[in-house]
């Protein structure tokens, strides 16, 4: 699927009338297309909110015609998605240090699914932390927790 994949956004950015520089498409634990465009600023929008829906509508689309299944990617404009997940990893790692200095468990700021699965992801192979999500709706976050302070309440 990834050659139709680059055809399917290719084309998808054409009927938006939306110059693009280069197309690559990555595939390995996530398939990632890689988008280079001048017009960047009108793909990402205030806070990536037009990437998010442009990431919705494409994978809805291909959902429809190929399942469920063919619809696991995600665009990426000029590495902005990239640099927010690199914040997102920098803030959980400042967040871990205080959780592991004070030996408590931490809460980080409600985020999306996917940031919450990047954080579960960093923190998956770390011997001091676990990670939980809680709460609902927007509002769900990840608790990173001290494994000492874990056993402690079991």
């Amino acid at each position: 699927m990834p050659a139709d994949l680059k055809n399917f956004i290719t084309e998808l950015l054409a009927l938006l009338e939306v110059e693009v520089g280069a197309l690559e498409v990555t595939t390995g634990h996530r398939t990632v297309i890689a988008v280079d465009s001048p017009d960047s600023s009108l793909l990402i929008g205030p806070r990536g909110e037009h990437l998010k829906a442009l990431n919705t509508i494409a994978r809805r689309m291909v959902e429809q015609k190929h399942g469920e299944e063919a619809a696991s990617f995600l665009i990426d404009v000029n590495g902005f998605h990239e640099m927010e997940m690199e914040k997102v990893r920098a803030a959980a790692r400042m967040l871990a240090q205080r959780a592991r200095l004070f030996k408590h468990d931490v809460e980080l700021a409600p985020m999306s699914a996917y940031e919450r699965l990047v954080v579960h992801e960093l923190f998956a192979d770390d011997p001091e932390i676990k990670t939980e999500s809680s709460g609902e709706g927007k509002f769900r976050r990840v608790v990173l927790k001290y494994k000492d302070s874990a056993l402690a309440e079991s």
